[in-house]
């Protein structure tokens, strides 16, 4: 489904987020599944039976049942079942049709999409059809990717992502910190060299030059907007040199301190 475009979704009525009541099952179908049906566990425990084939479902557990498909599904009564179905067809032509089953690793975008999708007709929300179908294209995407990225590769991948993004963002909300390489590095318990060449392969700078623009950029908004003398600003942001902040300013800006503020 990944060219399918988002006019060839055709939305269905049958969408919910439910919490399943202890005494919860869903009978065995009659007849095969007439559309596809994307089932995601939010939380609780159960088994679901697909085309005679158990799997036992937890969180993050996510089915795209087909049409053709016979399903059953039963849970724990102490452990019921919160999930989202979302029914839906696609038009032909399309490739690529993700995988019946995956328990995904990363839920929290993954969770949005559903989120907004059914928050979407709850009231009358202008253009919700056409982000439905927009929605589902990127579910779609996300399970297609799912499929894709070897797990052990994804798993390692998105965790040094995050480290360094985290450690990304710590630098822009404490920018009058002096900070070495070396403690950021043990931040992200990484070894300084290693650090050094994740951050600048996915941030795209290297680490001084992004806790220097992050200076500059808050140097910027303390002259604009917080009256304060450059000197006050150098000092606030751990220059001890305030005509060396001038300088490294105006190499960044193209302009003064002075004419900033």
């Amino acid at each position: 489904m990944l060219k399918a475009l988002p006019g060839q979704f055709e939305l269905k009525t049958a969408f919910a987020k439910i919490y399943c009541e202890p005494n919860w099952k869903w009978a065995k179908r009659e007849k095969p599944l007439a559309n596809f049906d994307l089932f995601y566990v939010w939380s609780g425990a159960g088994e679901v039976i697909v085309n005679d084939e158990p799997f036992q479902v937890g969180k993050g557990s996510c089915f795209l049942f087909r049409p053709g498909d016979m399903t059953s599904a039963t849970h724990h009564p102490q452990k019921p079942l919160v999930l989202t179905y979302i029914h839906f067809d696609v038009d032909p032509p399309y490739h690529l049709i993700p995988d019946r089953y995956r328990v995904m690793k990363e839920t929290t975008d993954f969770e949005a999409l559903l989120t907004r999708y059914v928050r979407l007709f709850l009231v009358q929300t202008y253009g919700a059809e056409e982000e439905a179908r927009l929605l589902l294209k990127q579910l779609m995407i996300h399970l297609l990717r799912d499929d894709q990225d070897k797990p052990e590769l994804r798993s390692h991948t998105h965790n040094l992502q995050e480290v360094i993004h985290e450690v990304a963002n710590y630098i822009k909300q404490h920018p009058g910190e002096i900070n070495r390489v070396e403690e950021l590095a043990a931040r992200a318990h990484l070894s300084p060299r290693y650090f050094s060449l994740k951050f600048k392969e996915l941030i795209g700078q290297s680490v001084q030059t992004y806790m220097i623009q992050a200076k500059i950029e808050r140097a910027k908004h303390l002259l604009h907007y917080a009256g304060m003398s450059v000197t006050e600003v150098a000092d606030a942001l751990g220059y001890r040199d305030v005509f060396f902040f001038s300088r490294q300013f105006k190499q960044y800006t193209g302009v003064s301190p002075s004419e900033v503020r």
